[in-house]
């Protein structure tokens, strides 16, 4: 049959009939003023973070959203983004597509403010997107990209590279597991199609993020997901599953590399006024400065005795370094 007909058909059945449990999402739903969810869409948020940021959605942008779901994202991108085909929204899936215009036109009458004039829903796959080159201002995708193969994940970071505007944003949330999945749970189709068994580690999903062209990547949420153990499935380890969040900036790749934000802060409480790596960054004594992988690295590496560097928290909220 083959995984993404696997996918499509397990999307399909929970199109026609919300699964509650089919995933659970790591991050609280947004709360906006005037912002009134229907209950299905909340029944049928099937991913495993949140994409929602306002930091990303200044200035009415255009959005595209792949794999609409119950459309409960699709209408929070609306809420920033209020004018006709704002938000384009991609799925493979009929019948998601059909669940999720019935959604929206439910959230129009219950939002004053929202028109379903906003929203494009479209027939397509991520591999291959519908979409104009350099036309996006922000793409999102929750808990989908996990599901391919590698060739696949490829072709689909393309993509989105693709139509993106220079400096545009691809948003995500997907599970990773840093241990080894056994190959016998890599091949089970349904496994995939869940979200639990295509997991990459961490670092070679930025990595893979970074070889498309990604100049700038921010890991922004890792939380706790999943246990896969040997009470209910095929494997004699029991695998630990967490979510990320994280934002990949079509910046220019730098010639040192890509600037990868962790999480990771460093602080100065030396004598003088300031310190100077001569490399764009300065630090005043005792304030925390949000610095990248890369920045962080090379302050280890000076062996600067009044510098502290912190390790990665995986949590990252804009400011710092580049």
């Amino acid at each position: 049959m083959g995984y993404l007909d696997t996918t499509k058909d397990v999307y399909k059945k929970a199109a026609e009939s919300p699964d509650v449990g089919l995933c659970c999402t790591t991050s609280p739903i947004w709360k906006l003023p005037e912002l009134n969810m229907p209950d299905i869409m909340v029944q049928m948020n099937y991913g495993c973070g949140s994409t929602i940021n306002p930091r990303d959605l200044a200035d009415n942008p255009n959005i595209l959203y792949v794999g609409v779901g119950g459309g409960m994202e699709v209408l929070q991108f609306s809420y920033f983004s209020r004018k006709k085909r704002g938000v384009i929204g991609i799925d493979i899936v009929d019948e998601m597509l059909d669940a999720c215009s019935k959604n929206l036109k439910e959230a129009e009458n219950l939002n004053p403010w929202f028109s379903t004039e906003f929203v494009d829903l479209r027939k397509g796959t991520a591999l291959s997107l519908p979409i104009e080159s350099e036309s996006i201002d922000v793409a999102a995708q929750n808990c989908l990209f996990n599901i391919f193969e590698k060739e696949d994940l490829k072709k689909a970071l393309s993509e989105i590279y693709r139509v993106l505007k220079p400096q545009g944003r691809l948003v995500l949330s997907d599970p990773i597991c840093e241990q080894i999945i056994p190959q016998n749970l890599q091949d089970d189709e349904k496994l995939r199609a869940l979200c639990l068994s295509g997991c990459l580690p961490l670092q070679e999903y930025l990595n893979m993020i970074t070889e498309i062209g990604f100049g700038t990547v921010e890991v922004r949420a890792r939380r706790p997901y999943r246990i896969l153990s040997s009470n209910h499935y095929d494997t004699e380890e029991t695998l630990f599953i967490e979510s990320v969040e994280i934002a990949a900036i079509k910046d220019p790749m730098p010639e040192d590399g890509p600037c990868i934000f962790t999480g990771r802060s460093a602080i100065y409480y030396g004598k003088e006024d300031y310190f100077d790596d001569h490399n764009g960054h300065v630090l005043v004594p005792n304030v925390p400065l949000a610095i990248c992988d890369k920045t962080g690295n090379a302050l280890l590496g000076a062996r600067n005795p009044e510098i502290y560097v912190s390790e990665s928290t995986y949590f990252y909220d804009g400011g710092g370094c580049c």
